[in-house]
């Protein structure tokens, strides 16, 4: 099985042969943002969602992005039909180019996209059958008016931190807090409790990203009878949840089972799969394919 191939500069190629220039602003400063997307089956699932997203952090950052949907999602299914593989992920990255040394984006004059097909797997197959282990970080999620946590950017070291410190810890994942002791995100994924039956997640404006992911789970649990809310959540919340369970394009859906030496009462739980299978059948429904 390849590594993975990349489209760059009208060309795609093997990843062992993908370069871009010591220059590259994204690659100097993390000037840029991305999208991951994962596709099922040959084909890109959500992509709609992602690229709105991608366009709103590009503004948000004064980024040009001066390809069309249209290209972007012919590009895509050039970079799915040279992968080898009918399932994968895909990393769509914008940067602002190349540039002199120096912060000043001014003097880059060409943006830059790359769009890479590869393999994920966040977490293996027995992990995700019988939930992880998660910790709560000291570090903390930077504030909104530090860098709006809404901006997918190419700057992930706050999250980094995080999970070197899951990885010290022997967990699997690490949750930020934001800086009023509030739960936020996971390094990166959403994050979901239940408690009696409701299903709650942290609120954009406590710091979580707006995921493209927890937003269809969100939509499939309400048109399943789960009654769900966005709420703000402390670590008490978790310590004491029914359920937990992480989303996201690169994670999908993953039960917990263990929060800071904390068994949790069931994982996988019965909200959990409900949500799985709801998710598992929308995948079907517009690729054709199961998530892995």
């Amino acid at each position: 099985m390849t590594q993975g191939v990349c489209w760059l500069e009208g060309r795609i190629l093997p990843l062992e042969k993908a370069c871009v220039p010591v220059l590259d602003h994204g690659l100097l400063y993390g000037d840029g943002v991305f999208e991951g997307i994962r596709f099922y089956a040959g084909k890109a699932f959500l992509l709609a969602g992602h690229l709105r997203r991608l366009r709103r952090s590009a503004r948000a950052i004064a980024l040009a992005c001066p390809w069309s949907d249209e290209e972007l999602g012919r590009i895509t299914e050039e970079v799915i039909s040279a992968f080898d593989g009918a399932d994968g992920y895909l990393r769509l990255i914008v940067t602002r180019g190349d540039g002199p040394l120096g912060i000043d984006p001014k003097p880059c004059r060409q943006p830059r996209l790359m769009v890479i097909a590869s393999h994920l797997q966040m977490v293996d197959p027995a992990s995700r059958e019988a939930g992880i282990r998660i910790v709560i970080a000291s570090t903390r999620r930077l504030p909104p008016d530090g860098l709006d946590p809404r901006i997918k950017s190419l700057n992930y070291l706050n999250h980094i931190l995080a999970r070197i410190e899951a990885n010290r810890a022997g967990a699997d994942e690490a949750i930020l807090l934001n800086g009023e002791g509030k739960v936020a995100e996971g390094t990166a994924d959403n994050l979901f409790i239940v408690r009696d039956g409701i299903l709650l997640t942290p609120p954009v404006t406590d710091g979580a990203l707006a995921g493209v992911t927890r937003r269809l789970i969100m939509q499939l649990a309400r048109d399943g009878g789960i009654e769900t809310r966005e709420r703000s959540l402390a670590p008490y919340d978790l310590h004491t949840a029914d359920e937990c369970f992480l989303s996201g394009t690169g994670t999908e859906l993953v039960p917990v089972r263990e929060i800071d030496g904390r068994a949790l009462g069931a994982c996988p739980g019965p909200v959990y799969r409900r949500c799985l299978d709801a998710f598992t059948a929308t995948i079907r429904t517009h690729c054709g394919g199961a998530s892995s």
